[in-house]
C-alpha cells in the first residue's frame, strides 16, 4: 500500500487537546479500493488538499465527503473510498480534546462528517480555504494552531474528573470499572457518565471498549499470537465469543477475516 503517512507533534501548549497531526499522500492505483476506519476514541479535523473520498454507509448509501470536515466519535467501522489521488492533512484530537472548540454537542456528531461551515461558520470556510491553499505541512500546522489558540482564548475548562477518567482508561488499556472509579473518586456514577459523555461523546464504558479493542489489535499486529482464546483472556474479555462479538462490532469482521485482508488503513499509524 503506497501511502506515505507522516506524523507531526503539536505545539507544547496544545498537547492537552491535540494528539498529533498527520498527512497522507498517495497515488490512486496504490490505494485499496475501500478503507475501513476503525473507531479509536478520537475526533479528527480532516482537510483533503488532494481528491476527496466517498463514504459507504452500512445500509449501502454512498456519499461524497466534503473537502474539509470534522469526523465525530466513531462507534462502528467507517468505510471510505478514495475518488482520486490522496492528499490529506489531519488534526487528531485527544478523546476530550475537541470539547473547548465545539459549538455543537459532541454526542450529535457521532459517526458523522460535519462540514466546517456548520462547525465554525464563516471562520470555518476561511480556515478550510487557507489550509487547502497552503504550500507545505508546516504552513498548515501554523494556520490550524493560530486558529485553535484563538478559539482557546475563550475556552471552558474541562472538568478534571473527566480528564482523570480518560487517563485511567488509557493507563489500564481499556480495563475499567465505572463502579470502582466512581467509588474511589467519590463521585456519583450517573453524574460521572453524564459529564463524561457530554465531554467525549462516548460513555466511559464505550471508550474503555474502544481502547481495549485497539490494544488487542496492536498486540495482534506486533506479536505472533498462537491462539485467539489466549488473546481474549489476556485482554480480559469474558470469553472467546465475547471477544469475537466485540471485535466484529468495531471492525466489521471476525478476527480471522480481519487478518486475512490487507492491513486496515486506520492502523498504519499505530504499528509502532
Amino acid at each position: 500500500m503506497e501511502l506515505n503517512p507522516k506524523t507531526y507533534e503539536p505545539n507544547i501548549e496544545l498537547t492537552e487537546f491535540v494528539k498529533r497531526y498527520w498527512t497522507l499522500d498517495g497515488e490512486k492505483e496504490n490505494i485499496p479500493l475501500k478503507n475501513t476506519i476503525v473507531p479509536d476514541g478520537t475526533i479528527k479535523l480532516i482537510f483533503h488538499y488532494g481528491d476527496t473520498y466517498k463514504h459507504h454507509s452500512q445500509n449501502g448509501e454512498i456519499t461524497v465527503l466534503p473537502k474539509c470536515f470534522l469526523i465525530g466519535q466513531l462507534t462502528k467501522p467507517y468505510v471510505i473510498e478514495p475518488v482520486g489521488v490522496t492528499g490529506s492533512f489531519v488534526v487528531q484530537f485527544k478523546p476530550n480534546g475537541f470539547l473547548p472548540f465545539t459549538p455543537i454537542p459532541i454526542k450529535e456528531m457521532e459517526n458523522t462528517a460535519v462540514p466546517l461551515d456548520i462547525l465554525f461558520g464563516e471562520e470555518g470556510i476561511k480556515l478550510g480555504e487557507q489550509i487547502l491553499n497552503a504550500n507545505s505541512t508546516s504552513e498548515r500546522i501554523q494556520i490550524i494552531e493560530t486558529f485553535l489558540f484563538k478559539e482557546l482564548a475563550d475556552k471552558r475548562t474541562i472538568d478534571n474528573i473527566v480528564k482523570s477518567t480518560v487517563e485511567t482508561i488509557f493507563n489500564g488499556n481499556g480495563q475499567f470499572s465505572v463502579n470502582d472509579f466512581s467509588k474511589s473518586n467519590n463521585i456519583n456514577r450517573r453524574q460521572l457518565a453524564r459529564k463524561f459523555s457530554s465531554a467525549i461523546g462516548l460513555s466511559p464504558k464505550q471508550l474503555a471498549k474502544t481502547i481495549r479493542i485497539q490494544t488487542t489489535l496492536k498486540i495482534l499486529l506486533n506479536e505472533e499470537i498462537s491462539s485467539l482464546t489466549d488473546l481474549a483472556y489476556e485482554n480480559e474479555y469474558f470469553d472467546q465469543a465475547h471477544f469475537i462479538k466485540e471485535f466484529k462490532e468495531f471492525t466489521g469482521l471476525t478476527p480471522k477475516e480481519f487478518f486475512g485482508n490487507d492491513l486496515k488503513m486506520s492502523l498504519i499509524f499505530d504499528k509502532k
